[in-house]
């Protein structure tokens, strides 16, 4: 049974639903979402860019200076920020024992149609490259969106021939922007309906490029050659079926894959970390799997 303390996380969703049904009734703003998580201690922050783009860094008193977390934030391409997400991103940083980065690459309306974010994800991978960062010591994170982009991301590193991350973290992805699967009908999810999610990915890819091009759909994606990843899923939310399906997919085309779903969990659950005893559970489990690839 979900503790009262991840119920939370669904009373911010139908907020959101709301602000997006019925925009004149005032919903919540963009940055409540970081209200969710709790501040961790003993983490500093540092403003400062990262191949172009505005960035943060998190820093974890005692940690591995270099041993780098790069960490994309969610928000299906339209919302979310380095300030919504450095609480979340701090937290993981904070368990691992590394540094995390995190690049604030442009949003919709802002200029951050595709392949925007993918450029700079990129520019932001190649910055920590630059400053004598191993690329066997980094590790890419994503919540949602985040974590289409940390695989997309990946994806552009080997067209470019650069050295490939340690391993990425995806905690909901959002994996199949064609918004395919049975969990659409089956979750309890407030706000991720399958019109609503094609909706963002419509917007966020224009007219010239369908939701199931293997460039940007994940579950057509070749991934052979991608870095070991761990997959986190709710149990109640829509997009469980993107997690399963690009676990299916990653193992199918060779890649070392982890997928642990946790029941009764909604979207992004670990946003709630600090508070709730299932998102504290999550960022432990992508801790302990993450380090030991980071050769920490």
């Amino acid at each position: 049974m979900p503790s009262k303390q991840s119920e939370a996380v669904r009373k911010h969703w139908e907020a959101a639903r709301l602000a997006v049904t019925q925009p004149d009734a005032g919903g919540p703003d963009d940055e409540s979402w970081g209200d969710l998580t709790a501040e961790p201690r003993e983490v500093d922050y540092l403003e400062t860019e990262a191949g172009g783009v505005p960035a943060m860094w998190a820093v974890p008193k005692g940690c591995r200076p270099d041993r780098v977390l790069l960490c994309l934030h969610g928000g299906g391409f339209v919302s979310g920020s380095i300030y919504t997400h450095r609480k979340l991103f701090g937290h993981l940083a904070k368990a691992v024992g590394a540094r995390a980065l995190l690049p604030g690459y442009r949003l919709l309306p802002e200029g951050g149609c595709y392949p925007v974010p993918v450029d700079e994800a990129e520019a932001a991978y190649r910055s920590l490259l630059g400053q004598g960062v191993a690329a066997e010591h980094i590790a890419f994170a994503g919540d949602s969106a985040g974590g289409w982009l940390a695989v997309t991301a990946q994806l552009r590193a080997r067209e470019q021939g650069l050295p490939g991350p340690a391993a990425a973290l995806l905690l909901s992805p959002f994996a199949d922007l064609e918004a395919s699967g049975e969990s659409f009908e089956t979750s309890t999810d407030p706000l991720f309906t399958r019109e609503f999610c094609r909706m963002l990915a419509h917007g966020f890819l224009g007219e010239s490029i369908g939701l199931s091009d293997p460039r940007v759909n994940l579950l057509y994606a070749d991934l052979s050659g991608v870095s070991p990843l761990y997959i986190q899923a709710g149990g109640d939310e829509a997009l469980l079926d993107d997690a399963r399906g690009l676990e299916e997919h990653a193992r199918k085309d060779g890649v070392d894959v982890r997928l642990d779903v946790f029941p009764g969990m909604l979207h992004t659950f670990q946003m709630a970390a600090g508070r709730a005893p299932e998102a504290d559970d999550a960022i432990r489990r992508l801790a302990d799997w993450v380090r030991p690839r980071l050769g920490l």
